[in-house]
């Protein structure tokens, strides 16, 4: 057969060439079509590829969904904050509403708090008093805050569960939403004077509440006041706070006591955690439309009785 197509100087395919060889066709033969001068180079008004910082996404560009987890720009909840276990989901922000202080508009759409105390490791094989931390959820388990003790270790381990201390309470970004101040204080029922407070601020700097304990010979009674140092609600708990087998609650009443608001409850973890280790469980509940700012003030009573009444299962 014939191969009318195939030029005879062609190169055939593994010909090695000397050096010098030059093809024997003009460059320009694969350059287009008759009349086709080439690429034509940038046209005037182009601006050229952009060289400053990513502006964003363009208008009209979707929103990614509340449970997206690739990255994203900062806004976007963050399913898994450092500080607490992997995996555990965060609750989506829900829209702040107005006089909401930044970061408590998560309160505004639950009735219910869960708070977990971690077990610290290091605490359970040595009884050395460790910075406690908490999560804290709702009712469907995802994690609405994060709660860290800043304390150091002489403070710690010199006065125990009795020790001053400061709660930074994180949102799902990393930003402290809360902080809770305790004074060094007595809680003896011997001792009228002088007993336990909790100041709640948020943001961090603006008080918006106060827990105070009242004296009472046998009941542990406290008082939560608003930012203007008001009384609004009364707690009160058992006579015995024990919690073999049981759960423990200490009822939110109102200032008169006739009327139940809320409770907080602890919650029974199980002969080996009660007996080994202070971290305990919570349930905190109150009305859904609730004062926001007293939402946050009971968590800051939550902390409170905790390191009052269940701090000393080591000790």
């Amino acid at each position: 057969m014939e191969k009318h197509n195939m030029p005879i100087d062609a190169p055939q395919p593994g010909t090695s060439f000397d050096a010098g060889y030059s093809p024997p066709y003009p460059p320009t033969a694969f350059q287009g079509p008759p009349g086709h001068s080439g690429y034509p180079g940038m046209q005037p008004g182009y601006p050229g590829p952009s060289q400053g910082a990513y502006l964003g996404p363009q208008a009209g560009y979707p929103i990614p969904p509340p449970n997206y987890t690739g990255a994203g720009p900062v806004g976007f909840p963050v399913q898994n904050q450092p500080g607490g276990p992997v995996g555990t989901p965060w609750m989506p922000a829900p829209p702040p509403p107005l006089d909401c202080p930044p970061g408590l508009e998560y309160l505004t759409q639950i009735d219910q708090i869960l708070v977990h105390q971690q077990i610290e490791l290091l605490e359970v094989l040595t009884g050395f008093e460790t910075n406690n931390k908490y999560e804290i959820k709702n009712s469907l388990g995802q994690r609405v805050y994060f709660a860290v003790e800043e304390n150091d270790c002489c403070t710690r381990n010199c006065f125990g569960p009795a020790r001053p201390f400061t709660l930074k309470v994180l949102d799902n970004l990393g930003r402290e939403v809360i902080t809770l101040h305790r004074p060094l204080a007595c809680s003896s029922c011997c001792c009228p004077c002088c007993l336990q407070e909790i100041e709640v601020q948020a943001p961090p700097g603006i008080p918006i509440g106060y827990v105070i304990q009242n004296w009472h010979p046998c009941l542990p009674k406290f008082t939560i006041q608003n930012e203007k140092r008001e009384d609004v609600l009364k707690i009160t708990g058992p006579c015995v706070v024990c919690s073999c087998c049981s759960d423990v609650d200490f009822e939110i009443k109102s200032l008169d006591e006739e009327s139940l608001v809320g409770k907080i409850s602890k919650h029974w973890t199980g002969f080996l955690r009660e007996a080994f280790t202070d971290a305990d469980n919570f349930g905190i509940q109150f009305p859904l439309d609730l004062d926001v700012k007293m939402k946050a003030v009971m968590l800051g009573a939550c902390f409170l009785i905790d390191f009052m009444f269940f701090e000393r299962n080591q000790e």
